[in-house]
């Protein structure tokens, strides 16, 4: 049995999933450091994309999912929105890299 439950108060629940997102925003901010690196290394607008490593990662998420007892399909749909506005971010960063290197 899961604490999930064995939680009688909407409220309880509430404050639990306020937690587990301020946990998620952490990652995600990880995740943005790690992404404006790549973005900073990569080479042209291209390795951006890079749509079949995208469907790699999807793969894998839906993977993860099945093992720790999430629905698939909504981690594919979380990962895919999050992929296409880090896709965003990377590319100004890359953008933003190589203007810097072109006025050095």
């Amino acid at each position: 049995m899961s604490d999930s439950d064995s939680v009688n108060d909407i409220a309880e629940a509430r404050a639990k999933i306020d937690g587990i997102n301020e946990q998620i925003i952490r990652l995600i901010a990880e995740r943005q450091q790690w992404v404006a690196a790549v973005g900073k290394l990569k080479k042209d607008e291209g390795a951006v994309h890079a749509p079949d490593r995208v469907e790699q990662e999807i793969r894998k998420v839906r993977q993860l999912a099945t093992d720790f007892g999430a629905s698939p399909d909504v981690v594919e749909a979380t990962f895919r929105a999050m992929i296409a506005a880090f896709t965003d971010f990377e590319l100004d960063v890359h953008r933003n890299a190589a203007s810097q290197s072109q006025q050095l």
